[in-house]
């Protein structure tokens, strides 16, 4: 069995902080999303090959982080393109990769900004007992937030029916992206694309399965994020710090109030200031200001301000009274 991790975004919703780093390297807590996706697969003896996919921006930033890393599985498959409107939607790119590296095996399919609370593992157990096209299942519990995924109809464990993006949410059972295909599958995808489907959501495809064969749900309970946003960021360091704080060893924070949720990297100075629901990257200065909902990006430096809702660049310099 092969694996495919996601990892050809761009982030955009997140620059400046993801604008020259994959949001997959964000960290939660001790650990990144994408880390904990390939100790999940590392551990699969089933699984003999990981290829991670992204774009020609980013190439050399995989790169150099699979030298570093202790994985053995991952291998870097480049889409060719640098830019947003370039991309060949998620569909198309798997498509593309299935040929480029001559994938003819059974593939898991996984988002690389996806942080889930279930084992790969016990995803794939699911998909070879079913032995049919397979995702994962998940209740947001909120009928507002679905409007956003694709919805999902079972009986029993079967998929029955597919809405996707609905403007009027009939559950709020929705699709995340991790997937199963066995091997037989993979030549439809570029009959499906040869079609002029949707090449962009994964679920247009796979609703173009259920309507050919069965397709079952692995659902799960426990916790999920779609790392897209600032705001799903911070709620997956919120459930990665279980709401409380981490400060590195070496990092100096002096006279301030750390509240719920607030992460000080190695190198990092706070002083005189208070931090809650905060990211604060490394070799960053914070002082005499409040910092709240926001991602402070390396050695960025905030002095006498007030901030709410920020995402601050790298290098970045705020003072009392600046236009910001």
């Amino acid at each position: 069995m092969k694996a495919v991790v996601l990892a050809g975004g761009y982030a955009t919703r997140l620059w400046p902080i993801t604008e020259h780093r994959p949001k997959m390297f964000l960290p939660v807590g001790e650990n990144t999303v994408i880390d904990e996706i390939f100790e999940d697969l590392e551990a699969d003896d089933r699984v003999d090959e990981v290829f991670v996919s992204t774009n020609e921006r980013f190439a050399d930033t995989f790169a150099e982080y699979l030298a570093d890393s202790p994985f053995e599985k991952p291998t870097l498959s480049v889409e060719e393109t640098v830019e947003e409107d370039e991309k060949f939607g998620v569909v198309g790119a798997l498509e593309q990769l299935v040929d480029r590296e001559g994938v003819d095996d059974d593939l898991i399919v996984v988002a690389g900004d996806n942080m889930i609370s279930f084992d790969l593992g016990d995803f794939a157990d699911f998909f070879h007992d079913k032995g049919t096209p397979t995702l994962a299942a998940y209740d947001v519990g909120d009928r507002e937030r679905a409007k956003s995924y694709g919805l999902v109809q079972l009986d029993g464990d079967e998929v029955i029916d597919f809405q996707e993006k609905p403007e009027d949410p009939q559950s709020t059972l929705v699709s995340i992206a991790c997937y199963a295909f066995p091997a037989e599958t993979l030549p439809k995808l570029t009959t499906y694309l040869e079609d002029d489907n949707n090449p962009d959501e994964p679920g247009w495809f796979l609703q173009w399965l259920q309507q050919r064969g069965p397709v079952h749900a692995y659902t799960f309970d426990g916790a999920w994020f779609d790392i897209g946003t600032a705001d799903s960021y911070l709620d997956a360091v919120e459930y990665a710090l279980d709401g409380g704080t981490l400060v590195a060893d070496d990092a100096t924070v002096e006279g301030s109030d750390l509240g719920d949720v607030v992460h000080v990297m190695s190198g990092a100075t706070v002083t005189d200031s208070t931090l809650d629901r905060a990211v604060v990257f490394e070799d960053a200065t914070i002082t005499d200001s409040e910092v709240r909902n926001s991602v402070i990006d390396t050695g960025a430096t905030l002095e006498g301000v007030d901030l709410s809702g920020a995402l601050i660049g790298s290098h970045t310099s705020i003072t009392e009274g600046d236009d910001f």
